[in-house]
C-alpha cells in the first residue's frame, strides 16, 4: 500500500523526470518543506493572535465578545472542516485542495488585516478557519503518501516540532510586530504576514506536491453537511449565552442552552442513521465503543478548553492590567510554550512504557503550575506580577508536554487500523472545539469580574475556570485508569479460573 501510494504520488509530480515504480522521488523533502510551512501558518495563527488582541481592541474599539469570536470562531470553524476536508482531498486530490485552502486562508489573512470593523474582523477569521480546515488533513495525508516506513516517522516527526514550534514562536512574533508598527495598527501585521509565506506556498506547491488522481465526482452527501451543519450550530448555540453574557443582559439567552442540547442530541441521532445506512457520518460513533477512545477525546477536549484559553486572558491581564507592551506580554507567556517543547519528545518515547499515569501526571503538573500562577499574580504586586508568572508557566508547560502527544497516542491505541483515519480527525476535531468552548467559558468569567472588581481578580477568577477543565480532564483520566485496571483484573481471574464468566 505504501509503495503504491508513493507511486501514484510520484508519478504526478513531473510526467518529463517522474522516477520509476517504488522509487521515491527525490523532491519529496522538498515537497515536505512547503507542507511544514502551510501547517506553520494555521498553527501560528492560533498563538500569534493573542498577544494581538489588546491592540485589536484598541484599533478597532472592539467589544469583550469580538475579542473571544475572533479566537473561538477560527477554532471552530477550523474543527468543524477537518473531517470533510479529508474526504474531499480525498476524492478530489489532495494537492487541488491543500493549494485552494492554502489560497483560501492567504485571502483570509489579507482580509483580516484590512478589517475595518469588529465584524469583518469575525468573519474573516471564520474563514480563515475554515481554510486552516481544509489544509490540515491534507498534510497528514500526503506524508502519509509520499513517505513510509523510517521516513514517514520521521516526516511525522518534523510536523510535530512544526506545531511546538509555531506554539513557542507565536506570541513572541506577534509582539515583535506589533512592536515595530506600532500598538494601534500593528496587529494588522499579525495577519499579513501570511500573504507572501502564502504567495511562496502556493506556487511550490504547484510545482512540487504530487497531483494525486481525482477519485472521481465527490457526492455532497459523502461530506455529511448536515452532520456539519448540526455539530457546528450545536457548539454554537452553547457559546453564545457565555461569549455574550455582557452584551445580552438578562435570563433568556441561557435558553440556547435547551436549544443546544436539542441541536447536538439531533446531530447524534443523525450520525447514528448515518451509521446505520452505512453512508459517512462526519464522526463515526462506533468508535465511541472503545472506552479508552471515547475517554481520550473527552480529556483531549476538556484539556485544550482548559489550556488555551490561559493565553487569552494572560496577554489581556498583562497588557490591559499591567501595561505591558506586545513584546513584553509575548516574552512572559512564552515560557509555557518552551516546557511544552522541552518534554513533548521525551512524552512520546515514555508513553509506550508508562502508559496513562503519565498524561496524569502531566495533567496535575499543569494544575499546580496554573494554581501557582494565580498565586504569583496575587502575591506580586504591579508590574512585577508578569515575570513573577514565568516560573509557573514553565512549570504548567512542562506538563502540558505530558499530555498532549501521550494522550493521542494512547486514545487511538485500540482503534482498529481500517478506523484510524476517521478517530484521528474526530480527536482533532474535538480538541478545536474545546478551545472554542473553553475560551467563551473562561472569557465569559474574565470579562464579567472586570468592570466591578478589576483586572488582577478577574484574571484570578478566569484562571479558577481554565484549573477547573484541567482538573475535570484529570478526573476523566483516573476514570480510564481504573476501567483499565479492572479490565485487566477480570481478565486475569478468566485465566486463573476459565470456567469464571461462563453459563452452565
Amino acid at each position: 500500500m505504501a509503495e503504491s501510494a508513493a507511486h501514484s504520488g510520484a508519478a504526478g509530480w513531473d510526467t518529463h523526470s517522474a522516477p520509476g515504480p517504488g522509487t521515491p522521488d527525490p523532491r519529496r523533502w522538498q515537497a515536505l518543506a512547503v507542507c511544514l510551512i502551510a501547517g506553520f501558518m494555521t498553527l501560528l495563527d492560533v498563538s500569534i493572535v493573542n498577544v494581538a488582541l489588546p491592540s485589536i481592541r484598541e484599533g478597532l474599539h472592539t467589544p469583550e465578545s469580538d475579542l473571544q469570536w475572533v479566537l473561538s470562531g477560527y477554532s471552530l470553524a477550523f474543527g468543524l472542516f477537518l473531517i470533510p476536508a479529508g474526504r474531499l482531498g480525498d476524492a478530489r486530490g489532495r494537492r487541488v485542495v491543500f493549494m485552494a485552502g492554502l489560497a483560501l486562508f492567504t485571502l483570509a489573512s489579507a482580509a483580516c488585516g484590512a478589517a475595518q470593523s469588529s465584524l469583518w474582523l469575525v468573519v474573516a477569521r471564520l474563514v480563515q478557519g475554515l481554510a486552516g480546515g481544509l489544509i490540515s488533513p491534507q498534510i497528514s495525508a500526503l506524508i502519509q503518501q509520499m513517505f513510509s516506513g523510517q521516513e514517514r516517522g520521521r516526516a511525522f516527526g518534523m510536523f510535530g516540532s512544526v506545531v511546538a514550534i509555531s506554539t513557542a514562536v507565536g506570541p513572541l512574533s506577534g509582539g515583535l510586530l506589533i512592536q515595530a508598527a506600532g500598538a494601534e495598527e500593528g496587529w494588522r501585521w499579525v495577519f499579513y504576514v501570511n500573504l507572501p509565506l502564502g504567495a511562496v506556498c502556493l506556487l511550490l506547491a504547484r510545482r512540487l506536491l504530487p497531483d494525486t488522481p481525482s477519485a472521481g465526482r465527490v457526492r455532497l452527501r459523502d461530506l455529511d453537511p448536515l452532520g456539519v451543519l448540526l455539530l457546528g450550530t450545536g457548539v454554537l448555540a452553547l457559546l453564545l449565552p457565555f461569549v455574550q453574557s455582557q452584551q445580552w443582559p438578562g435570563n433568556l439567552k441561557w435558553l440556547l442552552l435547551v436549544a443546544a442540547v436539542t441541536l447536538l442530541a439531533a446531530f447524534v441521532g443523525w450520525e447514528s442513521r448515518c451509521g446505520r445506512r452505512g453512508t459517512r457520518p462526519v464522526v463515526d460513533l462506533s468508535l465511541f465503543r472503545v472506552r479508552s477512545y471515547w475517554l481520550g477525546c473527552l480529556l483531549s477536549l476538556l484539556y485544550f478548553a482548559g489550556f488555551t484559553s490561559i493565553f487569552f486572558i494572560t496577554t489581556l491581564y498583562l497588557q490591559s492590567g499591567l501595561h505591558y507592551t506586545a513584546l513584553q506580554a509575548g516574552l512572559a507567556i512564552t515560557p509555557f510554550a518552551v516546557g511544552a517543547a522541552l518534554t513533548a519528545s521525551p512524552g512520546g518515547r515514555l508513553v509506550g512504557r508508562f502508559g496513562r499515569p503519565l498524561v496524569l501526571t502531566g495533567l496535575s503538573t499543569v494544575a499546580v503550575g496554573l494554581a501557582a500562577t494565580a498565586l504569583a499574580a496575587h502575591l506580586v504586586p504591579g508590574r512585577g506580577a508578569g515575570w513573577a508568572m514565568v516560573a509557573p508557566l514553565l512549570l504548567a508547560g512542562v506538563g502540558s508536554g505530558l499530555v498532549v502527544a501521550p494522550n493521542q497516542t494512547l486514545t487511538l491505541s485500540q482503534v482498529p487500523v481500517a478506523g484510524a483515519g476517521s478517530a484521528g480527525g474526530t480527536l482533532q476535531t474535538g480538541q478545536r472545539v474545546g478551545s472554542a468552548i473553553g475560551i467563551a467559558a473562561v472569557g465569559s468569567m474574565f470579562f464579567a469580574q472586570v468592570g466591578g472588581y478589576g483586572w488582577a481578580t478577574a484574571y484570578d477568577h478566569g484562571l479558577v475556570v481554565a484549573v477547573a477543565f484541567v482538573l475535570v480532564a484529570l478526573l476523566v483520566g483516573l476514570a480510564d485508569v481504573r476501567g483499565e485496571r479492572r479490565g485487566r483484573s477480570r481478565a486475569h481471574r478468566s485465566v486463573r479460573n476459565p470456567s469464571v464468566g461462563r453459563t452452565p
